[in-house]
């Protein structure tokens, strides 16, 4: 046996490395006796290895390797899964050295070999890589993190219809919650986490199966796992805005920046489809994190997002932020107050770019939220009654967190609208906002109360004032239609002097056309307007027809606005200031004639004082009056109409200060006792007003007759005494239910000579006063609703005329005409007008 041994003739090289491999654990099963059958690919492979792996990979041998790789495709499939079992038992053995030279062969490979047959070698790479990353040992970690970047920046001929990456997702997600002892290590295991991520991103995106990766189930590992990472950066507001392109460097030692740009990255290859998928997650991250309180970083995450995506997606945020504000309603104040924020910031983002449908639907979302939060603070306050304490106190302000960051949001999104947007925005938003005693709004009110009412009222309004600023319609009717100017003057006459001042600064915003507003800021007598340097252009045709048909409406609204009681210095200012855009803006001949009627009229409501109003109040409106006629005479620049109001200005300064503005709004400043007693050389009158217009070409027939508002259905909603009470006494004589039937039982013929022969009667009997008395007190206090539906279904010609001779008998001529003109709309022909004028 010994004999027949010694007669083998030597070991050739080949069967020297087999027999090596062999003693080393490498055999695969072949005799030694049959190193000659051995396959070449597996001696080649074999060859690539040193004896001592510290002397690092056989770059000849590699090159042997490489070439009969690239000659022999159909031979990938072989080499990688010999390399893969290699590697596995180096790794199983902690065999580093040669882990290291086996992946940098596969590598190598990898980069030279692109063809169709690679598929198969491209299994063996990623279970090797696998195989690595589910070692223990961070280095091996990153070693296979490193090939599999490689691997991804790699473009395939053709897509893998079957290869996935579920555990490549999972797994270098798990990498980017390292919390290793080490600092250096966990840092470098979250960034080799990071970056395969970036990897699998890449590599899907390019691939035609790119759907893959934005399933659910891959997107709530990627996203929060760079979310983590990226609350790690100690200076979030230095990075905010659009994506920079930081070096190299910097992407490898902080694993922040490396998350953000892999998060960019991700979500600027997102699509409309997917878009859902990769925002959803950033939510879940922020509340399982108590990140809306504070929001730095929830805001510095949605900033962001709007400056990745594509533009025409932005909208989509949007409408993932409401829904998730939705889902939320029931939390703290501030989790919603940071959840509005973010919305704020996404809003201010996407209003430069595509808004896309959803702009109604921002705008309701807020206007619900708003109301929830009223209703929250109302019931805090009436859970609280009676025991205020400091925790209610704090939920009140957080209310008013909330509140304020839906009225700053509303008003941002609704000013970077554009102009036909807007407009459709400004009449949504009114139509939220609620009237007392009327059911026009939309808003759900009812579980406020007055209070609560009063504060959605005050922040609607409030909201529409910063959605109006800056917005400029060419005619006044684009930015006050009808439908908009009526339900907007409607709270100018509740008992608000806060929500009179909303609805004036919001009439401003759509009046001042030319940015005029600012130079008429403060009441005061301007000694030369030429100074303000006023922007003014002439009336239009559309203008003029406006206040042909709306005019009334705005003087009306200003003269009781001069009324009220509860006005403060800024109420007066702004009047003023209305008066006098209305005079840059909308006036021609007409216009001047009707705002001096309303000026002459103002000034005698505070002489005579009907309404009973506080001396301050009186002056006050003095001073208003007196402002703006010197405004307003310098603005027409008719040189008498200037001197008369010059004089009388001059003698109030020397005579009476108090009725000039710069005195009456002072802190001390003394006040008469009773105005009935001044001269009339303090007064603006009427006869040298006409007068001094006359001679300049103006028609001032109608400055005669004093100025009366109109009477509307709006006079109600102010719980004051209405102007119905004064001027505008409708009676009913008709034989029905009514308290004045048993006065006035029956119903003569009335005509023009018993109009005459009633006024022409000196005495009146004591029945016709008693009548008199008990018809006016029944409409001073009868209802309007019912005091209108008795006037609409039983009104005649026949009756008309005996309502004229109640009026008639109380010596108000102007006033029935009026009257039967403007509340029954009907014509009374010139002729006879003329006859009851000279009778």
């Amino acid at each position: 046996m010994i004999g027949s041994l010694t007669c083998f003739p030597p070991l050739t090289k080949d069967a020297a490395h087999l027999l090596y491999g062999q003693i080393q654990g490498y055999s695969s099963g072949v005799c030694c006796c049959c190193a000659a059958l051995r396959p070449r690919y597996k001696r080649l492979v074999d060859n690539i290895f040193p004896e001592d792996p510290k002397d690092g990979l056989v770059k000849a041998d590699m090159e042997k390797l490489t070439f009969y790789a690239v000659s022999a495709p159909e031979k990938l499939d072989r080499i990688g899964s010999y390399l893969a079992d290699r590697l596995s038992r180096d790794v199983v053995r902690h065999r580093s050295g040669y882990v290291l030279i086996a992946m940098e062969a596969l590598d190598q490979l990898l980069m030279a070999c692109h063809s169709q047959s690679i598929k198969p070698f491209v299994e063996s790479f990623l279970h090797m890589v696998a195989k690595l990353l589910e070692s223990g040992e961070p280095k091996l970690q990153v070693l296979g993190t490193n090939s599999f970047v490689k691997f991804a920046n790699i473009e395939e001929d053709t897509p893998s219809y079957h290869r996935r990456y579920d555990f490549f997702v999972s797994r270098f997600s798990a990498m980017c919650h390292s919390c290793h002892s080490d600092p250096e290590i966990w840092k470098e295991i979250r960034i080799a986490g990071i970056r395969g991520i970036q990897g699998v991103v890449r590599k899907t995106v390019n691939d035609e199966l790119r759907a893959t990766i934005w399933e659910p189930q891959h997107m709530d590992k990627i996203v929060p796992s760079l979310l983590f990472n990226m609350q790690k950066t100690e200076d979030i507001d230095s990075r905010i805005g659009p994506p920079s392109s930081p070096s190299e460097g910097d992407k490898e030692e902080n694993p922040a920046v490396l998350a953000e740009n892999c998060f960019r990255e991700l979500l600027g290859r997102a699509t409309y489809g997917n878009m859902s998928n990769a925002v959803r997650p950033v939510f879940a991250h922020l509340d399982n994190h108590n990140l809306w309180d504070p929001n730095e970083f929830a805001v510095h995450c949605f900033k962001i997002i709007m400056y990745s995506i594509q533009a025409q997606y932005s909208h989509h945020v949007i409408q993932e932020t409401l829904g998730h504000l939705d889902a939320r309603k029931k939390d703290s104040p501030r989790v919603r107050a940071g959840i509005i924020q973010v919305l704020l910031e996404a809003v201010a983002i996407a209003a430069k770019g595509s808004i896309g449908p959803t702009v109604l639907e921002v705008f309701n979302t807020l206007l619900k939220h708003l109301r929830l939060s009223v209703e929250f603070e109302a019931g805090e306050r009436r859970g609280s009654m009676g025991s205020v304490t400091v925790s209610t106190s704090t939920k009140d302000n957080d209310e008013k967190i909330v509140q304020n960051a839906i009225i700053q949001t509303i008003g941002f999104f609704g000013s970077n609208l554009p102009d036909y947007q807007r407009s459709e925005i400004m009449m949504f938003i009114m139509g939220k906002v609620p009237v007392f005693g009327t059911t026009t709004h939309t808003l759900d009110t009812s579980q406020l109360g007055e209070l609560g009412t009063r504060r959605i009222q005050i922040m609607l309004l409030r909201s529409l004032l910063m959605v109006t600023s800056g917005y400029k319609a060419k005619t006044i009717v684009t930015a006050l239609p009808a439908p908009f100017l009526d339900p907007l003057l409607s709270p100018s006459l509740m008992e608000d002097y806060e929500l009179r001042q909303l609805v004036l600064e919001i009439l401003h915003n759509l009046l001042d056309r030319h940015d005029n507003r600012a130079k008429l800021r403060g009441i005061r007598i301007i000694p030369d307007v030429g100074d303000l340097k006023i922007k003014r252009e002439k009336i239009s045709r559309q203008d003029a027809s406006f206040m042909k048909k709306n005019g009334q409406l705005l003087y009306r609204h200003i003269y009781l606005g001069c009324k009220e009681e509860d006005n403060v210095q800024k109420n007066f200012e702004l009047l003023y200031t209305s008066l006098a855009l209305i005079t840059i803006e909308l006036a021609n001949e007409e216009v001047v004639i009707d705002l001096i009627r309303v000026a002459i009229a103002l000034q005698d409501n505070a002489i005579l004082n009907e309404d009973n109003l506080p001396m301050f109040h009186r002056c006050a409106v003095m001073a208003l009056v007196g402002a703006y006629l010197n405004f307003l005479s310098q603005m027409i620049a008719v040189p008498a109409f200037y001197q008369h109001v010059s004089k009388v200005i001059e003698t109030r300064t020397m005579e009476a200060p108090y009725f000039l503005p710069e005195h009456i709004f002072r802190d001390k400043c003394m006040l008469p006792k009773s105005l009935e007693k001044h001269e009339k050389n303090l007064y603006f009158l009427t006869n040298k007003i006409a007068e001094s217009l006359g001679g300049s070409g103006y028609s001032v027939e109608r400055l005669t007759v004093p100025y009366v508002p109109q009477v509307t259905d709006e006079d109600r909603l102010s719980r004051r005494k209405s102007i119905v009470d004064t001027v505008s006494i409708q009676v009913d004589i008709l034989p029905g239910s009514n308290p004045v039937e048993d006065v006035v039982t029956a119903t003569e013929e009335i005509t023009f000579e018993a109009l005459k022969k009633a006024i022409d009667t000196n005495g009146m009997e004591e029945q016709e006063k008693e009548k008199r008395r008990l018809v006016i007190e029944k409409f001073q206090k009868a209802p309007f609703e019912e005091i209108a539906a008795q006037c609409e279904s039983k009104v005649s010609t026949h009756v008309i005329w005996h309502y004229g001779r109640i009026l008639f008998l109380l010596n108000r001529i102007q006033v029935v005409l009026i009257f039967l003109k403007v509340i029954f709309h009907k014509n009374i022909s010139e002729k006879f007008q003329m006859k009851l004028q000279r009778n």
